[in-house]
Formats: structure tokens, C-alpha cells, sequence
């Protein structure tokens, strides 16, 4: 379990981008802590070669590629293997994200992401961590108990690999929903540590976009109702109101199953980059420069 009997005083972060922005982007060199996690999104534009160029790319700037493997946006188990197989050789990939993918219809041979981990790619490729999704907020394709056996089965399936499996969520807004449901799955016989999902820093008509395309509604009517004035409309979101509920409630019950947080930089990588340095969840780089974060 990724926890401690003394809390630090602020939380962890990964961050997410895509695969032609981490390959693009100018700002991405030393932005970063070193080790940092690095999720690299597949909403299936991005073919196995330019995947592969992206968690090289991660990888060489010092931080930790996390490629994402959407289940029902796989086609066969020759390409799911193929694109195992290069990440872990061609980028030196050892760790995944293994999701469902939101698409109704499958694109292939997979309809879930339990069954990606049974293919036996995982292991046989030295893949050694793992991250699969949580649902605080529901899911519109299962129910909550479908879920939980889902998380069940998952965590039997890193037991006998020796993976070292976490759960990781959507973003979402309110934090006392999320910190309920962490703190529920042990109860429900879950005993993973938990990635929590939140907004960086961004406009809120940014965020009610993004809450929008990913399909978030439960957060999204929670952030309209708290930007519900056209004035609230046109300022910007903290993700403090999220965060530091959830710190306070580590620093409360320090043996919550909450470990880190998975931040979508929804307000550009270096807004994020510099909320999350001043903040203190990151801290390796010296005052001057961060100070070059502009």
C-alpha cells in the first residue's frame, strides 16, 4: 500500500497530457519533478509508433511515462500485444493505465479492462505497476456493486502477478463525495491505494467544457451549481477547493487509503505545473526556478 503513518503536509501529484503534447511541447523539458508520473491519454487517435514516441520522450526528460490502454478501443489480441510489447522495449515502459474506454461499442476483442489483464501481456513484458479506474461518482455503463467485484477481481489479479496495482479517478469537484468513497472501497474488501482526480487551475467555462466531453455529469452539475452567476462564469476555478479538504482529512485519518493525486491540466501544463510547485505537492525545483515558470 502506497501509505504512511505520517502524512506530508501537502499531497503528491501525476499529471496528464497528450500524446502530441508531450511530443510537441516546448515547456515540457525540467517543467516537471524528476519520477514524476506522466499519463499519456489514448482516446484513440494516436496509433502504437506515436505512443511509443511519447513515453520516450517522457521517459528520456527524467520523468515516468504512464501510457493509458483503453479496453474497448483495442481491436485484437495481436495489437494489444504489439503495443505492450514496444512500449515496455522501444520506451522502457513499466507502468500502465488500463481503463475501459468510454466508447458504447467495442472496436474489438475487448469489452473491459479485466480482460486486458488476463491477455498475461501485462506480466509477460515486465510491466510491474498498473493503474485501473474508480468510479466516485458512478459509472453510467455499471452500477455501484458491479463496480466494487470488478475492483475485487482486479485486486486478485495483482495479488497473483505481484503487479503493484492503484486505483485512479475522473476529475471531479466535490471533495467530500470522493473522500466517502475512498474511504468506502476498504470496506468493501478493496485495500488499494487511491489516485484522486482533480482540475488544475483553469477558467470554469473551460472546465464545464471538459466536465461536458468526459462525460462527468455528476461533477458538472455540481460545478454549475457553484457557478451559477454569469460574474462566476468568467472567473477562474481553484482546485484548492477540492485539495485541501482531502489533505485535511489525511492529516485526520492518515491511514486513508488516498495517496496522491491525478491532476488533468485542463488550464495549460505550465498553470498547472506552477500551482502544484507553489502549493508544495511538488518540490525538487529551487525558488529561482520555479520563478521561470511564467
Amino acid at each position: 500500500m502506497e501509505k504512511a503513518a505520517i502524512r506530508p503536509s501537502s499531497i503528491d501529484a501525476s499529471i496528464e497530457m497528450a500524446p502530441s503534447q508531450v511530443i510537441d511541447s516546448p515547456d515540457l523539458p525540467g517543467l516537471f519533478p524528476s519520477g514524476v508520473r506522466v499519463y499519456i491519454t489514448d482516446i484513440g487517435l494516436a496509433d502504437t509508433p506515436t505512443l511509443v514516441k511519447a513515453a520516450r520522450r517522457v521517459a528520456d526528460l527524467g520523468y515516468t511515462a504512464v501510457p493509458h490502454m483503453a479496453a474497448r478501443r483495442l481491436t485484437t489480441r495481436q495489437a494489444l500485444e504489439t503495443r505492450v510489447k514496444a512500449l515496455a522495449e522501444e520506451s522502457g515502459v513499466r507502468d500502465l493505465l488500463i481503463i475501459g474506454g468510454d466508447v458504447a461499442t467495442p472496436a474489438g476483442s475487448f469489452s473491459s479492462s479485466f480482460e486486458v489483464l488476463e491477455t498475461g501481456f501485462v506480466d509477460k513484458y515486465g510491466i510491474t505497476e498498473v493503474g485501473v479506474a474508480g468510479h466516485p461518482e458512478g459509472s453510467r455503463d455499471f452500477g455501484d456493486e458491479a463496480a466494487i467485484a470488478a475492483l475485487r477481481m482486479k485486486s486478485a489479479w495483482a495479488e497473483r502477478t505481484r503487479a503493484k496495482m492503484r486505483v485512479v479517478t475522473q476529475f471531479g469537484f466535490d471533495a467530500d463525495k470522493f473522500i466517502a468513497w475512498a474511504d468506502g472501497l476498504a470496506v468493501s474488501g478493496v485495500d488499494l491505494p487511491i489516485h484522486l482526480g482533480v482540475a488544475g487551475p483553469a477558467k470554469i467555462t473551460t472546465l464545464l467544457k471538459y466536465a461536458a466531453l468526459c462525460g462527468v455529469g455528476n461533477s458538472l452539475n455540481f460545478l454549475k451549481k457553484r457557478s451559477a452567476s454569469l460574474a462566476a462564469l468568467a472567473t477562474s476555478h481553484s482546485p484548492e477547493s477540492f485539495v485541501s479538504p482531502i489533505e485535511h482529512h489525511l492529516r485526520a485519518k492518515p491511514e486513508s487509503a488516498i495517496a496522491q493525486l491525478h491532476v488533468f491540466p485542463f488550464g495549460g501544463i505550465k498553470n498547472t505545473a506552477r500551482w502544484l510547485y507553489e502549493r508544495g505537492s511538488w518540490q525538487d525545483l529551487e525558488a529561482d526556478d520555479r520563478s521561470s515558470i511564467a
